[in-house]
C-alpha cells in the first residue's frame, strides 16, 4: 500500500487512500469558480477533511478543453495564499499540488506541499524530471501524448492503450530512477487524448501499466466517459463516479481522486472490508 515521506514525516496507509480536488481555478470544468477566496477554500478543505480526506490536491491550471492557458505568476498567485492557509489550518494533513511547471512545484514544496501531481509526466517542463529526482519529491506520475497547446486534440488513443501507456511510463520512471530512489506513483491519464473504450479498459486492467509496482492513481471523478456514456450533464455523474471507483478499486487502485470524498470514502470502506472478511 501506500508509503510518503515528507516533512520528515513518513505516512503509511493499509488500505486504499482518497485525494479530494480543491480547484482555485474560475474555469474547471466541474468545480471552476466555486471556491474563490481564502474563506471558501478552507471551508471545503474542512469538509473535505471531515469527510475523511487524506490527501488535498490543490490545483490553479484548468486542464479542461479550450481552458485559459495562464501565466507562472498568475498560477502561484493563486495557488500560494491558499497553499499557506491550507497548511496553517491544517498542518497534519498531506497537501498535493496540481501543477506541471518546476517552478510552481518547487515554490510550492517550499512552502509545506508534500507531492506533486504532474498531469504531464514531465513533458511539459524539462526541468520538472530532475527537479523531482534530485529532491526525492513524492510524484504523481500521469499519461498524456502531445503537448500542453493540444493535449485534448492531438493523437487521440484508440487502441493498444495498456501497451503505450505501459511504455510511458515505463520511459519517464527509468529517467526518475537514474537519479536514485524515487516516491512515484502511476496515474492512467483516464479522460485525456483516449477514446471512451480506451478510458474504460484502463480501468478493467491496472497490473498490466503498473510498473515496478508501484501504486496507482485513478482520476474519474465527475469525467466525460461517465456523462457521456450515460447521456447526463456532469453534475449528475455522482453515481457513476463511485461506481467507477468502486471497479478501481477492486481491480487494485491505491488512489482514488474526487470531488466528492464522502461516497469515495464509503467505496473504499466497504470495498476494503469485503476483501478482508474471512470465508
Amino acid at each position: 500500500m501506500l508509503r510518503i515521506a515528507t516533512r520528515g514525516q513518513i505516512f503509511s496507509f493499509d488500505r486504499p487512500v482518497v485525494m479530494g480536488i480543491m480547484n482555485v481555478t474560475p474555469d474547471s470544468f466541474f468545480d471552476g469558480g466555486k471556491y474563490q477566496g481564502l474563506t471558501a477554500v478552507l471551508e471545503h478543505c474542512e469538509k473535505m477533511v471531515s469527510e475523511g480526506a487524506d490527501i488535498i490536491d490543490l490545483g490553479a491550471f484548468s486542464t479542461k478543453p479550450g481552458c485559459e492557458h495562464i501565466s507562472v505568476k498568475e498560477e502561484k498567485e493563486r495557488i500560494i495564499p491558499a497553499l499557506k492557509a491550507i497548511r496553517k489550518e491544517f498542518p497534519n494533513i498531506l497537501i498535493s499540488i496540481d501543477t506541471f511547471r518546476e517552478s510552481v512545484a518547487n515554490q510550492c514544496i517550499k512552502e509545506g506541499a508534500d507531492i506533486i501531481n504532474d498531469i504531464s509526466g514531465g513533458l511539459f517542463d524539462e526541468k520538472m524530471i530532475p527537479y523531482i529526482g534530485k529532491n526525492h519529491i513524492p510524484y504523481i506520475l500521469m499519461h498524456i501524448t502531445g503537448t500542453l497547446e493540444g493535449m485534448h486534440k492531438e493523437e487521440i488513443i484508440s487502441e493498444k492503450v495498456h501497451e503505450k501507456v505501459r511504455q510511458f511510463f515505463e520511459n519517464q520512471v527509468n529517467k526518475l530512477l537514474e537519479y536514485g530512489e524515487q516516491q512515484i506513483i502511476l496515474d492512467p491519464g483516464i479522460g485525456f487524448n483516449k477514446t471512451i473504450e480506451c478510458n474504460f479498459g484502463l480501468l478493467k486492467n491496472l497490473d498490466y501499466y503498473r510498473v515496478n509496482n508501484l501504486p496507482i492513481l485513478i482520476g474519474i471523478s465527475h469525467k466525460s466517459l461517465i456523462f457521456k456514456t450515460l447521456n447526463i450533464a456532469p453534475q449528475e455523474a455522482l453515481n457513476g463516479t463511485t461506481v467507477l471507483n468502486t471497479i478501481a478499486l477492486i481491480n487494485g487502485a491505491d488512489i482514488l481522486r474526487v470531488h466528492d470524498v464522502k461516497e469515495a470514502v464509503e467505496a473504499v470502506k466497504l470495498v476494503h472490508f469485503a476483501a478482508h472478511q474471512s470465508k
